[in-house]
């Protein structure tokens, strides 16, 4: 069986002037002029810049050890030799 993969299409509405959440078709243009890329490529390298900015690089773990967790370490981790910690490597 083969898989048929479709692009997804978006519509794109631009602003009527540049703000904080929207730029102009203006201002596309331009950002493409000085990369070198058509608006759609302007457009994909902005969200891909902001998707690393703003998305995790790793998924969420579970947060804390437990109680039980900690006790689990504690029974594998020698107790009778010394231990150093240092806060910092640097």
């Amino acid at each position: 069986m083969s898989t048929v993969v479709r692009d997804e299409k978006m519509l794109f509405k631009f602003r009527s002037a540049d703000t904080v959440t929207g730029v102009t078709r203006v201002t596309v243009k331009r950002i493409a002029k000085e990369l070198g890329f058509n608006e759609t490529q302007a457009i994909h390298y902005a969200l891909a810049k902001l998707a690393k900015e703003v998305l995790p690089a790793y998924e969420q773990d579970d947060g804390p050890l437990s109680k039980q967790e900690l006790a689990a370490i504690d029974k594998l981790e020698p107790q009778d030799q010394p231990f150093n910690a240092t806060k910092s490597l640097f």
